[in-house]
């Protein structure tokens, strides 16, 4: 999993999800084109830089325009988007903000983790993060703690990223009791700056399984070292903690003491959220 604002991103995938990337396994979900679409939309305008109008964001997820232009205008009046009549484009509006504080509010393991992310960053100085497994197809920041001094490599709450990507991907496959063929498929889409085989990965896998947590020494992104402890919720990992800096300094602290200190606090938070 990579952490920093030049990441490389997963492809923008605006289609509805498919039944093997129900939330519940086993679960069919009955596909709402137009719920898809709307949120394509708002993951593209949260993706861009600057508003986008209608066409540009049509182009982009191949929507038929007067479509696209209705489902902004209904964002609009619930106020999750926002339209410059000047400009003619739309934005994100603060409704995706109330949105996201409510659920971070009532988010049992968002709580519970934060002081945890801060401690970790406080003692060793490097990035804290509290992740979320969405899907076997993303996952999701819910919580993150920085450094005071040294180089902060930055992500933001509320971003997303493909699930089998680094420490976190390996923890993912070992602790989310998802099938090997599904897994496979999705960790041939991962980019790496040093790829392994798949068959380097599934050892990688084996050896996350047997440790309790998994290492990213540069892997992924060069020069940089993550490593992720997965917090289990009915026997398969729900949530992760991570911590993240330069490869030089998570060495010199101890891979195996970083993520001995990381199981350890994960089997803590997994006790509480059971409790919750």
């Amino acid at each position: 999993m990579l952490y920093i604002d030049n990441m490389k991103s997963s492809k923008s995938d605006p289609s509805p999800r498919t039944e093997a990337d129900a939330p519940e396994r086993g679960a069919v979900i009955r596909q709402v084109p137009a719920v898809a679409r709307a949120a394509a939309i708002l993951r593209l305008l949260s993706r861009s830089d600057t508003p986008l109008g209608v066409h540009a964001i049509a182009r982009s997820l191949r929507l038929v325009p007067s479509t696209c232009l209705h489902i902004l205008r209904a964002l609009a009046a619930e106020e999750l988007v926002s339209f410059d009549p000047d400009t003619k484009r739309y934005g994100l509006a603060g409704g995706i903000v109330a949105l996201a504080r409510g659920m971070l509010r009532h988010d049992p393991f968002s709580n519970l983790v934060q002081p945890v992310l801060d401690r970790l960053s406080s003692r060793h100085n490097v990035t804290a993060i509290g992740v979320e497994v969405a899907s076997l197809e993303h996952i999701v920041v819910v919580a993150i703690s920085r450094p005071g001094h040294a180089l902060r490599l930055q992500t933001e709450i509320g971003s997303r990223y493909p699930a089998l990507v680094s420490a976190s991907g390996r923890c993912i496959a070992a602790f989310g009791a998802y099938p090997w063929t599904e897994i496979e498929k999705r960790f041939r889409a991962v980019r790496w700056d040093n790829p392994p085989s798949l068959a380097q990965w599934r050892d990688d896998v084996e050896e996350t399984r047997r440790l309790g947590y998994a290492v990213d020494d540069g892997r992924y992104i060069a020069g940089v070292t993550i490593i992720t402890a997965p917090v289990m919720r009915k026997g398969r990992m729900s949530q992760g903690l991570v911590v993240l800096g330069v490869s030089e300094q998570l060495r010199r602290i101890g891979h195996g003491l970083l993520g001995e200190e990381l199981v350890a606090d994960a089997q803590a938070v997994s006790r509480q959220l059971k409790d919750a």
